[in-house]
């Protein structure tokens, strides 16, 4: 503990963000270049060093966050990295992309602000590569086992790199063109630019991973014969099949999915595309859900030049404190959060007149809201989505409908399970659960012997630390298959593990 009085003496302070006006006309990340180090120094002094550090049960890879606290606290960053990549692949991915359940679980939460864990973590990681405390780590040996690994996600990436470093042969097989999952075409560049994928992704090809891009598993590729040609096959496909909205207007064009839209969006991004064929330049915008997605749809609507942009909630507005009773600490607690691009659009007072500064001072999302239908224009594109107030049953509020302006709509209302559709499934012959997730017993296997399951593909859709815990943990179960029972391979999580919560 470098400094006993730390928590005591220094308020949380948190990586600036640039101007919104400044931010919106680019695509580079939203955070002031070069100014998280002069923060996080301070910020480390603030751990307690805990006798009983909670951070480590919040979250699912038991990062040791004391331990690299107190190091980065005494500007050791070679030591820091070292024990912060003792758990985490890549925590350049979860420092910028994870909400961080790690600072929920701060014991300085109980009665003050967190520690600023991710922003450390971030500090950490980029250090790392600056300063070259992060070479590629080849094998010594090679066993002469081989793995196939399908998708390309944290999980797929995790489990290719522990078992690469093991020693074992592993090809990654991604359907799309580029390799990175949801983390290339899911997640928008002003949340985490490119670069840091790729760089991950020349020191997995350094140590002796394989990637097989444009090869979707069950379509290009025969899942039964993959599986004879490769000595194990771990399925970590994400959670692809999207949830649908049933409702009158549906198919009316100008309804899309997220992730229809989002991928377009990164593919402007690199260079592939001049603009987006769906780009929301000019549109009233409406995004129907309120996760993590539908924010990613709205800071990316507000670069293109939306026209309007509103985000509708099925949950009501959670409150700006904890509350104690639903979410006690050491739980990730339902709080009011304004993202980035939650600020972007409320500064720009991007919501339509109806809205604007309605209940939560020019806030564009709208809570407790269903969507009843979609009307159309008379050529079949949409032109307004009718919506109705719900109470906390989700049971529809008498005497509140009314229509917003809608000519995009983006459905951000999550993924259930892998596609059924691409053959991967009934090719391996791996059974399902009921939610339409891959089954799998203790051991992470499915019920094909020498076939693992892993990520949200299994899991169901998470966060990126779960996804990244459970591919580090899959390639232990791997490689104890493949080494007759042994592995020295770290095992953060089981399959039935989950968050705190109460």
């Amino acid at each position: 503990m470098a400094d006993p009085k730390g928590f005591l003496t220094t308020p949380r302070e948190e990586w600036p963000r640039r101007p919104v006006g400044e931010r919106v006309r680019d695509w580079d990340e939203v955070y002031v270049p070069g100014a998280l180090l002069p923060v996080v120094s301070r910020q480390a002094d603030r751990c307690m060093d805990c006798g009983v550090p909670f951070c480590h049960q919040a979250c699912p890879l038991g990062n040791l966050i004391p331990e690299w606290n107190d190091l980065v606290s005494r500007e050791d960053w070679r030591a820091a990295a070292e024990r912060l990549h003792a758990t985490n692949n890549f925590p350049e991915f979860t420092g910028r992309l994870c909400p961080a359940p790690c600072e929920a679980g701060c014991v300085l939460a109980i009665n003050q602000p967190a520690v600023t864990i991710k922003n450390v973590e971030c500090a950490i990681a980029d250090r790392a590569w600056e300063e070259g405390f992060a070479p590629p780590a080849p094998p010594e040996r090679l066993s002469g086992r081989t793995v196939a690994v399908i998708g390309s996600g944290p999980a797929g990436l995790a489990a290719a790199q522990q078992l690469t470093r093991a020693g074992h042969t592993v090809a990654v097989y991604e359907r799309d063109d580029r390799i990175g999952g949801l983390m290339r075409y899911g997640i928008p560049e002003f949340k985490m630019e490119k670069r840091h994928l790729e760089r991950r992704i020349e020191q997995m090809r350094a140590e002796g991973t394989k990637f097989r891009t444009s090869t979707t598993v069950g379509r290009d590729v025969d899942a039964a014969e993959l599986r004879s040609r490769y000595d194990a096959v771990v399925i970590a496909t994400g959670a692809t099949a999207w949830r649908e909205l049933a409702v009158p207007g549906r198919g009316l064009a100008g309804v899309h999915q997220a992730m229809e839209y989002l991928p377009l969006a990164n593919r402007v991004c690199e260079g592939d595309l001049e603009s987006s064929p769906l780009s929301a330049a000019g549109r009233n915008v409406v995004i129907v859900g309120g996760g993590d997605t539908g924010a990613d749809c709205l800071g990316t609507a507000v670069r293109e030049g939306a026209a309007s942009v509103t985000q509708l909630d099925i949950y009501g507005r959670p409150g700006d404190e904890r509350d104690e009773e639903a979410d006690p600490w050491p739980t990730y607690p339902k709080l009011y959060r304004m993202s980035a691009a939650h600020e972007e659009a409320r500064e720009l007072r991007m919501g339509p007149a109806a809205d604007a500064g309605e209940g939560g001072g020019g806030d564009v999302r709208v809570f407790a809201a269903s969507t009843l239908r979609f009307s159309g224009d008379g050529e079949g594109r949409v032109c307004a989505l009718r919506l109705v107030e719900v109470d906390a049953g989700r049971r529809a509020v008498a005497g509140t409908e009314r229509t917003l302006p809608a000519d995009l709509v983006l459905l951000a209302l999550g993924f259930s399970g892998p596609d059924p559709g691409d053959g991967l499934v009934a090719q391996l012959g791996v059974e399902l659960e009921g939610r339409g997730t891959v089954a799998r017993d203790g051991g992470f296997g499915t019920n094909v012997r020498g076939v693992f399951a892993a990520g949200d593909a299994a899991r169901g859709q998470s966060l990126i630390v779960w996804a990244i815990a459970e591919g580090r943990a899959v390639a232990a179960a791997v490689d104890r298959y493949l080494a007759g029972g042994v592995s020295r391979l770290p095992v953060p999580i089981g399959p039935d593990d989950r968050p705190m919560r109460v």
